[in-house]
């Protein structure tokens, strides 16, 4: 009883919430619509269930579910027909990729000692898919190069240029050696670039337990945490410096007539071989290492003495691969839009996996379907999206976003006319909402998650993040941004899901939404991330799973309903102000780094403390680096402000009596443009399939993003010549959203004119 009286009085409260909501008219509709639109989003929010979900689940990761796999395509053709029973309009487009899976692998210590690794994930008694070792793919990176390569090791942290200058300050070089580098700090597959920037012949790469193992938590299966035995897979591709989907067709949908490149020259490809190994196999190679001590913040929580190398250390590694051409499956479902329908509000989450894949990322699929199933009946109840929604569940993610950017690229001209949004989820847990997007829809996401009950504290999910957030700042800015600032501000995009090709490509406005953070496991790409690991240690009883239908699906129908497209430019003219402070702090930064450092050579600070017992590199010395003209920036920032404001002003005295229909479908089109304001048709200079000049995914960050990427990046890597143009193009690109943002108020201030 008293369960119940609880969720009495949860719901009630958010009735009274509903209802003062319906008082106030939703941004971008008449009170009119508003209160319908109220309604309908009420009824939606009803209708998800937690069960359903979890059914969905137990048949979808049943069975491992790769690419090329026969129950990939199983599964697609059951997620088709159940978006048919929904009464959607649905069909499964299909794509040629290249998709390697190993033919050999082996790792073996030669000298000082004899050691060969197990490469292989035990089956656990209590966990009843993990022993499906028939039909799961061997532990492996996607995308190594072939190789066989006996040399001597070397210990490189996390495998990042910073670490490469700690070593060369230890006089350790990397040259004809193999290097083994701990997964974390960024993308899996940096560490291979890097090294072989550094003329390394192999690349192993192992989960420290300090990062993803019993430093964290019991393992596996007595706890959420990475095993001894675990290993993560992935793809090491490398897409920042070309462009993800199918190596052998940049640039265009792999169709069955398109025009294929040799694997030779996939330059995406990496270089040197690559073999990810669980920490239980990495132990004995690292113990056997010699040379120097590695820095303190480079020990892990192995019970050794972690040593640079190379010493006597003398591994062999040896990888070979099928290189296939294998099809994946999209499947792509719609509802037309009565009002507007050749304007597009896209979702997507993909339903591959490396293995069974529950949590990544059939926890998120899940909540995909049930939205589905629950909009499919709104439709029975007589609601009709204005606009055309269209839901994908996209194959061949986890390879590199094979399918979503072969569709993107297949489609692109109609993509660039007709889409509106594109909102995505890639996995689901227990806690906090994340969000990440484009700036432009930053006041649209806080607004709807401030509708939305959280299932832990019976507030709202946007009051929950709010009250972490000032709890996790970390300084006293920080916290009185949170207390003090209206919207919370979003994470940029960089890359690492679907959404990729959408808002970096195409400069399609996205968002990529799911919840967690108080159940993270470290059974991330492994045989074990399946329904009994995720029922046991993650979403258990799916209320997230339910909060994340409701959350995306109330986007969708807004986004899909509104009179007025719900893009705002205050949030942005202030994120970008922020990114604008944060590269000329770097540039000062770095420019005050090298004369401190210049200063220290020539007073013999490094040759006076340097231990003869344990000698370092003195390190050398640099040019000073010119000031850089931010001048174009400063104003177009301060440009970009008064534009916003001027919208904002004009939308207030305007909206909505005063805007006629004709008028208010050309706003809505430049709203839709807006976006692709951001782009540049030339892309960012040596890798032009990133066309948006505001976010990509870094070079050597990978999945992280770099915000004004082009200026950043120039300034990291020393170009300062560079960085100066980039400032001018960046300026550039923002002049023509703040022209775009000033021609939208005035049709607001001018109507019909």
């Amino acid at each position: 009883m008293r369960r119940l009286m609880v969720i009495g009085i949860f719901s009630i409260f958010f009735a009274l919430v509903s209802a003062g909501a319906d008082d106030e008219a939703l941004p971008g509709f008449t009170r009119e619509s508003s209160s319908v639109e109220h309604k309908w989003e009420a009824k939606f929010r009803e209708i998800p269930g937690p069960q359903n979900q979890r059914e969905y689940m137990q048949r979808l990761t049943a069975r491992p579910h790769h690419v090329g796999s026969p129950y990939d395509k199983e599964n697609a053709e059951w997620i088709l027909s159940k978006f048919k029973e929904w009464g959607w309009n649905a069909q499964i487009e299909t794509f040629d990729v290249l998709f390697p899976t190993p033919k050999e692998r082996l790792l073996e210590m030669v000298e000082p000692t004899r050691f060969t690794a197990k490469l292989q994930e035990p089956a656990l008694s209590v966990d009843p898919t993990s022993n499906q070792q028939s039909e799961q793919l061997p532990s492996y990176n996607a995308y190594s190069t072939d190789g066989d390569v006996t040399a001597p090791l070397v210990f490189v942290n996390y495998g990042l240029p910073d670490d490469y200058e700690q070593l060369d300050r230890l006089g350790i070089s990397v040259k004809g050696a193999i290097v083994i580098s701990k997964y974390g700090n960024s993308w899996r597959g940096i560490k291979p670039k890097v090294a072989a920037e550094h003329g390394a012949v192999g690349c192993l790469i192992y989960s420290d337990p300090a990062d993803d193992g019993y430093a964290a938590e019991k393992v596996f299966p007595q706890g959420p945490m990475r095993p001894p035995d675990g290993v993560q897979r992935g793809s090491v591709m490398d897409f920042p410096s070309t462009s993800p989907g199918d190596p052998l067709t940049p640039g265009v949908g792999a169709t069955p007539d398109a025009k294929r490149l040799d694997i030779k020259d996939a330059t995406a490809i990496t270089k040197i071989p690559v073999l990810p190994i669980s920490y239980g196999d990495a132990q004995p190679l690292i113990a056997a290492l010699e040379g120097p001590m590695v820095p303190e913040k480079w020990r892990g929580g192995l019970p050794i003495t972690y040593h640079v190398g190379p010493g006597k250390t003398k591994i062999h590694l040896k990888v070979n691969f099928n290189w296939d051409i294998k099809k994946i499956y999209d499947v792509i479902a719609k509802i037309p839009g009565v009002e507007q329908p050749d304007q597009w509000v896209i979702r997507g989450n993909h339903h591959d996996a490396w293995v069974n894949g529950a949590e990544d990322p059939t926890s998120a699929q899940v909540a995909l379907l049930e939205e589905a199933r629950a909009l499919g009946e709104l439709v029975k109840q007589g609601w009709h999206p204005k606009r055309t929604i269209i839901y994908c569940a996209w194959d061949g993610e986890e390879p590199m976003l094979l399918g979503s950017t072969e569709w993107v690229e297949a489609h692109d001209k109609d993509l660039l006319q007709h889409a509106v949004v594109y909102i995505n989820s890639d996995g689901n847990g227990r806690g906090y909402l994340g969000m990440g997007g484009s700036h432009t829809l930053e006041r649209f996401m806080n607004d709807v998650a401030r509708d939305i009950p959280d299932p832990e504290t019976k507030t709202s999910v946007w009051q929950r993040l709010n009250r972490f957030a000032i709890s996790d700042a970390k300084n006293d800015d920080d916290r009185k941004e949170a207390r003090q600032r209206a919207d919370l501000r979003m994470d940029p995009l960089g890359s690492g899901s679907d959404y990729t090709a959408f808002v970096d490509h195409l400069g399609i406005a996205s968002l990529n939404v799911g919840y967690g953070g108080e159940d993270d496991g470290g059974i991330y790409h492994s045989i074990y991330d399946d329904f009994y690991y995720y029922t046991h240690f993650s979403d258990t009883d799916f209320a997230y799973g339910k909060t994340l239908s409701q959350t995306l699906g109330s986007a969708m129908m807004r986004v899909a309903d509104a009179d007025l497209l719900p893009f705002e430019f205050t949030d942005l003219a202030d994120t970008i102000h922020l990114y604008q402070k944060q590269v000329k702090k770097l540039a000062d930064d770095e420019r005050n780094k090298i004369i401190e450092r210049n200063k220290e050579l020539e007073e013999g600070v490094y040759a006076a403390t340097n231990d003869p017992r344990r000698p370092r590199v003195a390190p050398k010395r640099e040019d000073v680096p010119p000031y850089l003209n931010f001048a174009p920036l400063d104003n177009v920032a301060d440009a970009l402000t008064l534009s916003a404001d001027r919208y904002q002003t004009a939308l207030k005295k305007a909206w909505p009596a005063g805007v006629p229909a004709a008028t208010l479908q050309v706003i809505n089109q430049k709203l839709m443009d807006s976006e692709r304001r951001l782009t540049s048709q030339e892309g960012l200079l040596r890798r032009p399939w990133y066309k948006n000049m505001i976010y990509a995914p870094g070079v050597y960050s990978g999945y992280g993003a770099k915000t004004l990427p082009g200026v950043r990046e120039a300034i990291e890597q020393k170009k300062w010549a560079e960085a100066d143009s980039e400032i001018v193009r960046v300026a550039a690109t923002l002049e023509n959203e703040v022209a775009l943002i000033n021609a939208a108020a005035g049709e607001f201030e001018h109507p019909g004119h």
